[in-house]
């Protein structure tokens, strides 16, 4: 059976591959394929597996798969995000990791304690935690397309999903001391200081220092003609020297890595503008080692998204389907997202257009996977435990989904929508003069 699984996988792959021009034309995105296989792939499974991949035997595997594959993800983000923090989209994506992701959670709970009234208030706070974060990497149609692409709906959606991602991790921390299984201090203090302010902070700021001190080292190799070639090295070798860092200082994993991957590149652009003294050979160096590293990062992430889809599809054999858990998932993809973007990001903040883009596209991935597998590590009692696997994988089954089949279509809209508005404004200006 391990035989025909690897071959199932191999031939979708490789078909992939072979017709990506083909595929991209699709209504539907890679990962949809990706889901529907693994899914394959786990009812062939399912009948000479006597564990299923959600065990708490498997817990371990799961955290540190994930985890994994979650730092990976949030250092090619920040690679690409070569965005100034003045413009817009920065903005708006700080909002919706934290004003509308808390709306998004406070809906969820109410939502979830009364379809899945076994969860308790607790359980479906964890739920709604686990189901925060949105994914970077698998709505690849909204990302930003280039380093330098300053579109206001791209660069909010791809900062978001990766902000959110270190700002849920509060949210789930006090689900789980609400269930009783970690411990919150008297009032909450500890939770608000070990859980909530510290992590945040402490991660976006010694990140963001940690790549910094990075880039000025980088650049002073590069200076003094040294290659840097392996940029391979390079590049996992500072996810795991922040993810050290971010242990030892008992920071956001997440946050750190990820404004890490912002400051090096940050500082090196920075660096070649100002120097008027380097010559073309040094800065031809610096653009190749960062165009380099984000290729790297773009077939890491391409390798996460077909890894973690292909375990969310081959997990969902094992699931338990009832139509309380498909209805939380669709009104949480189509209702509640919405209605908490939609109350926390003024309508005079972007177009309508790009505000509607903005409330539809929270994809949920690799993130709830991770606090998923968390939370089962956390030795949550075997009820709950089951109770959350079988409202969070079809969560995220269907909205890899929908989401994938409207990418396509919704952003060929977007952007005959974008040609649309820089022809009238080009015929509005000598008008205006």
């Amino acid at each position: 059976m391990l035989t025909a699984t690897l071959l199932l996988v191999g031939v979708v792959l490789v078909a992939m591959c072979l017709a990506e021009r083909h595929v991209t034309r699709l209504p539907l995105s890679p990962a949809t394929v990706y889901l529907i296989v693994g899914w394959a792939a786990g009812e062939m499974a399912r009948p000479h597996m006597s564990v299923p991949p959600t065990s708490p035997q498997h817990a371990d595997m799961l955290v540190v798969l994930t985890e994994s594959a979650l730092l990976i993800s949030l250092f090619s983000v920040g690679l690409r995000l070569r965005v100034p923090p003045k413009v817009k989209g920065w903005r708006i994506a700080v909002t919706l990791a934290s004003s509308a992701m808390i709306a998004t959670i406070a809906l969820a709970t109410v939502v979830a304690a009364f379809l899945l009234p076994e969860l308790g208030w607790a359980g479906a706070l964890l739920l709604a935690g686990i189901l925060a974060p949105t994914d970077p990497v698998l709505a690849s149609e909204v990302q930003i397309r280039t380093p330098s692409d300053r579109d206001s709906l791209r660069v909010s959606l791809t900062a978001e999903g990766a902000l959110n991602d270190a700002t849920a991790s509060p949210i789930v921390m006090l689900g789980l001391g609400l269930c009783g299984l970690v411990p919150l201090g008297a009032w909450g203090l500890h939770w608000a200081w070990h859980d909530l302010i510290w992590p945040i902070a402490g991660g976006a700021a010694l990140g963001w220092l940690f790549g910094r001190l990075l880039g000025v080292v980088v650049h002073w190799l590069l200076r003094r003609g040294h290659g840097l070639g392996w940029d391979e090295l390079l590049y996992l070798g500072i996810i795991m020297l922040a993810y050290g860092l971010s242990r030892l200082t008992e920071t956001s994993a997440f946050l750190f890595v990820f404004t890490a991957a912002l400051g090096p590149l940050l500082r090196l652009h920075t660096l070649a503008e100002g120097d008027t003294d380097a010559d073309q050979g040094t800065r031809a160096d610096r653009e190749a080692l960062a165009e380099r590293l984000h290729g790297f990062g773009e077939r890491c992430g391409r390798l996460v998204e077909v890894a973690m889809v292909l375990m969310l599809g081959l997990a969902l054999a094992w699931i338990e389907w009832r139509w309380q858990a498909i209805a939380f998932a669709a009104l949480l993809a189509c209702v509640l997202r919405p209605l908490a973007v939609y109350a926390c990001v003024p309508a005079g903040t972007l177009p309508a257009p790009q505000r509607r883009l903005v409330a539809w596209f929270g994809i949920r991935g690799v993130g709830s996977l991770f606090y998923l597998a968390w939370v089962i590590d956390a030795a949550a009692p075997p009820a709950l435990v089951r109770e959350l696997v079988n409202a969070t994988l079809p969560a995220i089954a269907l909205s890899i989904v929908l989401h994938g089949i409207s990418a396509t279509p919704l952003m060929a809209w977007y952007r005959g929508w974008r040609v649309r508005q820089r022809r009238a404004t080009r015929r509005a200006g000598p008008r205006r003069r």
